[in-house]
């Protein structure tokens, strides 16, 4: 696909990886829209995700995301997690996304962080595709790792994180090994003292250039 493809893309799985909150159903004509447009392998996979949003209950598809995304390790969006867990090096992982976001003169607001696939892909959709597809193509092993964690319960997220795959490049022999590796260890384990769980909830546009920062906090 073309750089405007990977675009629309990363920006519709930006939203649809995001909690879906009780507005997501009167954004969803255009997203399909959008996704009709695009080529056939990530259009058929979002165009999937769609129909099961289209067809369930809101509540249900809060549900699932809850318990998906929130009470499953092997399941979580925030890329640095799948390589640091819970430990010491994990605020190091987080402070080299902030300073790529920094360098493109974006900021994130404190509630959220700057790891969540969701946020990641927005930054490389609609602020600094070099440094965001960079960052994708860094963690490709852990959105690899994702994607079959999503797999193995039949989540409909799965094709969601496909169709983000499809827009990195190919899968290293060394992502392969690393690959294997998490499969076997998961995350690191040894924890540093959250005060308690880390709220999945991200507003539509969690990454804000900086001088809109300020003027859409409340």
């Amino acid at each position: 696909m073309d750089a405007r493809e990977r675009s629309l893309v990363q920006q519709a799985c930006a939203v649809l990886l995001r909690y879906p909150e009780d507005s997501l159903h009167d954004h969803l004509p255009l997203i399909g829209e959008v996704v009709a447009g695009l080529p056939s392998e990530p259009a058929s996979q979002l165009g999937q995700f769609l129909d099961y949003l289209t067809t369930s209950r809101l509540l249900d598809v809060q549900r699932h995301y809850v318990e998906t995304f929130d009470m499953r390790r092997k399941c979580s969006p925030y890329l640095t997690y799948w390589t640091h867990g819970d430990t010491r090096n994990r605020g190091m992982a987080l402070l080299h996304f902030k300073g790529a976001y920094r360098e493109a003169g974006v900021t994130i607001g404190e509630e959220e962080l700057p790891d969540h696939l969701a946020v990641v892909l927005e930054f490389a959709s609609a602020h600094d595709p070099e440094l965001g597809n960079a960052l994708l193509a860094e963690h490709r092993a852990v959105i690899a790792l994702l994607e079959a964690a999503l797999e193995d319960i039949s989540s409909p997220y799965a094709l969601v994180v496909s169709a983000t795959l499809g827009t990195t490049s190919t899968l290293t022999p060394e992502d392969e090994l690393l690959m294997r590796r998490l499969a076997v260890a998961g995350p690191p384990t040894e924890t540093v003292g959250m005060a308690g769980p880390v709220d999945l909830t991200l507003t539509p546009f969690g990454v804000q250039s900086s001088d809109a920062a300020m003027e859409a906090r409340r």
